[in-house]
């Protein structure tokens, strides 16, 4: 999906712990970002990237629940298109492997500051932007 080239996308955030979830969504709706939604759960992030659509999510791999983050990006990759800026603590070799189909914008590595994560965004949104080879 590109986006034009002045629009701001719409992202979807997916993180299970409320304090980090909520301090994303400020910090990104002040640097000017559209959030659509926060998810806890792998479940609940396939649900809402089907109903939302964003332009795309990011994603904490562990998650509330069975699955992980890692299992929602893909299923959510297969059945949208739609990709993912993985922010977690566990980028690990096996992690990037696992999640390679997904496609990713990028991996955030936690713990990160709010300059670190809005230049994440801005990378992965100029990703987006960019045409395909």
């Amino acid at each position: 999906m590109a986006l034009g080239l002045s629009e701001q996308p719409r992202i979807l955030v997916v993180e299970d712990e409320y304090l980090v979830a909520m301090m994303m969504e400020n910090d990104l709706d002040e640097a000017g970002f559209n959030i659509v939604g926060i998810a806890n759960s792998a479940e609940k992030a396939v649900a809402m990237a089907l109903t939302e659509k964003p332009d795309f999510i990011i994603m904490d791999i562990r998650l509330i629940g069975e699955l992980d983050g890692i299992d929602a990006a893909l299923e959510i990759f297969t059945k949208t298109g739609i990709r993912c800026l993985f922010a977690t603590a566990h980028g690990d070799a096996q992690s990037k492997t696992r999640a390679a189909a997904a496609s990713p914008l990028g991996w955030l590595q936690k713990p990160y500051g709010r300059a670190a994560l809005v230049g994440a965004v801005r990378d992965a949104a100029a990703q987006l932007k960019a045409p395909r080879a």
